[in-house]
């Protein structure tokens, strides 16, 4: 390792180069009608505490050298960085040190930032944003401000994680799997109501849903995003209770309402009290404040027992008029549909079970196509099926309709379509698409968050704060403790709290919610276009240039909310007349994760994080660059290998060795390259081009290797060959490159020096492998002549040694000639 760093001196070479990038803005990027565009965007990072591990840089790595390749290609790139810093574990940090969350911030940010530029990335620093930055979140609260007029942001009661214990709301992410405080392990954790922030996401489902296919992403992440979404088509029909009240549903399967025999409403439905008898109330009350435990996940999973409680309470159903018990059960959910659902056990897994469980009557009235519901006898008196037959399990699929009164006889699709005209014209429902989406919870009660642009007037309500008096700035506090009664930490500052009201100018408080940390995160792409404007987030003709970013790359653990609540923003300021794209994300790439060396994720506590800093340290940031990408493919999972970096640092001292003695003078001479080498040369650009183009890191990296291995073996160095390498590897290995073309006497940097291009003339080999074959067993492989005819590639075949040898005593019949490839020959 000493001789190989004397003779590739990378901890001189690459912050001379980092310094020089800086002081130069070479990666500054400025608008030129006369460039073809190219937007290259890396995911925000959160700035946390640990700062990075290897596993962090590759996506970035990958953005630098498909950024540095188009660079030289002639492209005006725009390749941006900054920081996602709201969140939560500076907040805690706070509350347990009293250290100013502003404080951490800076100082993570710091170390990200150095930890980043050590690794020669060449991202346009004049473009850096911080969602802290009050100049930053000005406009975060800007676009809220739009969003609340245009009627997409409103307030709700709507249930949260609160721990009796800490006296606060919790984030799911701070609620243990098994329902106790990730905090300080308190017990008593459930779900209680409180006033939130809610955007109307679910207005633009539909947009959302088919604007996917304006986007190149992976079709895995376009699923995810449409399961999410959830597009479901059925009808909505009310039932009404025997106190005489509307309870409305929605079901996919109207076809099939002859078969519900009993409701379930969800245990936070607001009819449950209503329909709750005095005789039944202790237990509905108490089966409630069990669901308040559990999370959503637990309630929903299928292979949960299923549990509920009988309300005493009765419905009508509209299409027989059959009275039909009323239950409550948290497998039903308040976010989908309306938090009401008719069961029909006989069709239904869930219900199947449910009713199975507590003797609840099963009716059969959709036949499958092919063959019978699977049943068992019926014994006199227990529900379900006929008077002869029980079901045994629930037929989920289509079928004909049974029992169904005007509907018996038809196939589900015109059974379906002939209730809903039955209901629509009797009054008693319609036809409806039913997204799974729910509307966006967006307030949090933190500090660390933007602060939400929302005064509280008793006489005018909800006020927006005017956009003169933006950004509205957090207060300074020194407790940043919950309050313990569920107001938030900034309800404690009274000052700032008590103003008065835009509208009439009487007594108001201020909102004292803050903004989730995917707020600032949603639209930061467009601040990084124009991030210096005081006047508006991002000016018109900036981001016409810019816009959509062209190519994404990130972590695919942001493949749902981020992306989703992204593209919403985006078609709000969209419809505004803000922004000129319908879809701010064309190209969307997820690298791999990179393991410890024990094929396990990296985390401190299995002590098998590598830390950057010693990696460059030992080997040099261009050999942790390349090493990133010679792993495998972008997208591939893969472990870190200490002897794998090893091998790259090694071929990046042979690089070097190519180009300069041991006292680093060059060695290169002007002798015309032997016409092998050129090949090799014309070959390699061929190939390192169309593979960075293609995000193949590994393959090009391949490719180089051979190169180097080829012109080693040369005694002479020609610059004609070499000169041209140096570019190949620049997007890849920019500090020795840098340094190198330096050397080749070059004044500027190769930052914008032309790729290379390859001559098709130099890509033609003169001679071929050609595999001879007897009745399809190879015998020999001969080299021939590119050009060399059938008829002559035939008359060569025959007359082989080791094919004639084969041939002894037997007749050929047919002679098979793939020119370039193989010969075969058939014989008996």
């Amino acid at each position: 390792m000493p001789e190989l760093r004397k003779k590739y001196p990378f901890d001189k070479i690459e912050p001379k180069w980092q310094r020089y990038w800086a002081e130069h803005k070479t990666f500054a990027a400025r608008e030129d009608a006369a460039k073809k565009k190219l937007y290259v965007l890396d995911m925000f990072p959160y700035p946390s505490g640990a700062g990075l591990h290897v596993g962090h840089p590759e996506g970035y790595t990958a953005t630098d050298i498909y950024c540095r390749f188009q660079r030289m290609r002639g492209f005006n790139v725009l390749h941006p960085m900054g920081w996602d810093a709201f969140g939560l574990p500076a907040e805690q940090y706070a509350i347990d040190t009293g250290t100013h969350p502003a404080l951490t911030t800076r100082k993570n940010i710091d170390t990200f930032r150095r930890q980043i530029q050590m690794l020669g990335f060449s991202y346009d620093w004049d473009r850096e944003v911080d969602t802290t930055d009050p100049e930053y979140y000005k406009w975060t609260q800007w676009i809220f401000l739009q969003l609340f007029k245009k009627g997409l942001a409103y307030e709700a009661e709507v249930p949260v994680w609160w721990c009796e214990g800490c006296n606060a709301v919790l984030a799911n992410e701070e609620v243990n799997a098994d329902g106790t405080c990730d905090r300080k392990g308190h017990k008593n954790v459930y779900r209680r109501p409180l006033r939130q922030w809610i955007l109307k996401i679910t207005d633009y489902a539909a947009r959302l849903l088919t604007d996917l296919e304006l986007v190149n992403w992976p079709e895995s992440i376009k699923e995810q995003q449409r399961n999410w979404i959830g597009w479901s088509e059925g009808a909505e029909v009310d039932f009404k209770t025997e106190a005489g009240d509307v309870l409305r549903i929605f079901t996919t399967r109207p076809d099939t309402l002859f078969g519900a025999t009993y409701m379930v409403l969800a245990p936070e439905h607001s009819l449950v009290e209503k329909v709750t008898t005095p005789q039944q109330k202790a237990a509905v009350d108490a089966y409630r404040k069990q669901a308040t435990r559990k999370s959503e996940l637990e309630r929903t999973q299928l292979e949960k027992e299923k549990t509920g409680v009988f309300t005493g309470g009765y419905a009508i159903n509209p299409v027989n008029d059959e009275r039909i018990p009323i239950w409550v059960a948290d497998y039903v959910m308040m976010g989908y549909g309306t938090g009401a659902i008719m069961a029909v056990p006989a069709h239904d897994e869930r219900d199947f079970e449910f009713a199975k469980k507590f003797g609840l009557s099963i009716v059969e009235v959709v036949r499958p196509l092919e063959g019978e519901a699977p049943a068992e006898p019926n014994p006199s008196g227990s529900p379900g099926g006929s008077p002869s037959r029980r079901l045994t399990a629930a037929t989920t699929g289509d079928g004909i309709a049974i029992n169904s009164g005007l509907l018996n006889g038809l196939p589900t699709a015109e059974a379906k379509e002939k209730i809903i005209a039955w209901l629509q014209e009797k009054g008693l429902g319609e036809p409806k698409v039913q997204y799974k989406l729910r509307d966006w919870l967006f307030s949090r009660q933190r500090y660390w968050g933007e602060p939400i642009p929302i005064v509280h007037c008793p006489e005018h309500g909800a006020v927006p704060l005017p956009e003169s008096e933006l950004p509205l700035k957090l207060p300074e506090m020194k407790d940043y403790t919950p309050t313990g009664n569920a107001e938030p930490p900034l309800a404690k500052a009274t000052d700032w709290v008590n103003t008065t009201c835009p509208q009439c100018d009487g007594p108001a408080k201020r909102e004292t919610n803050t903004m989730p940390q995917w707020a600032g995160s949603c639209w930061y792409y467009l601040r990084y276009i124009d991030p210096k404007n005081d006047t508006a987030f991002v000016a018109k003709d900036k981001e016409k240039y810019w816009m959509p970013v062209d190519l994404y790359i990130g972590g695919a653990e942001h493949a749902v909310l981020h992306l989703l609540y992204s593209r919403f923003w985006h078609k709000v300021l969209f419809d505004l007349g803000h922004v000129s794209t319908p879809e701010p994300f064309m190209r969307l790439v997820n690298q791999g994760m990179i393991l410890g060396e024990d094929g396990v994720k990296m985390s401190k506590a299995r002590g098998n994080v590598i830390n950057p800093d010693d990696v460059v340290r030992e080997y040099g940031a261009d050999s942790l660059r390349i090493f990133e990408m010679f792993m495998g493919p972008l997208e591939m999972v893969k472990p870190w290998s200490t002897n794998g970096l090893e091998g790259v640092y090694r071929f990046l001292g042979r690089v070097w060795r190519l180009f300069c003695d041991e006292d680093g003078r060059l060695l290169l001479d002007d002798s015309e390259p032997a016409g092998t080498l050129l090949k090799v040369l014309h070959h390699t650009i061929k190939k390192v081009g169309e593979d960075t183009e293609a995000l193949a890191f590994n393959t090009a990296i391949s490719q180089m290797m051979i190169f180097v291995n080829e012109v080693t073996a040369q005694e002479k160095r020609p610059r004609a060959l070499l000169e041209p390498f140096v570019l190949l590897l620049a997007p890849y290995a920019p500090h020795l490159a840098e340094e190198l073309w330096e050397k080749l006497g070059h004044k500027q940097s190769l930052a914008y020096a032309p790729w290379p291009t390859y001559d098709d003339a130099l890509l033609k080999e003169d001679k071929v492998t050609v595999i001879l074959q007897v009745n399809g067993k190879i015998r020999d492989r001969v080299e021939v002549p590119t050009q060399i005819s059938a008829a002559d590639l035939e008359k060569l075949a025959l007359a082989n040694a080791h094919i004639q040898e084969h041939l002894a005593g037997k007749q050929v019949k047919k002679v098979i000639v793939v020119p370039g490839k193989l010969v075969n020959i058939a014989a008996s």
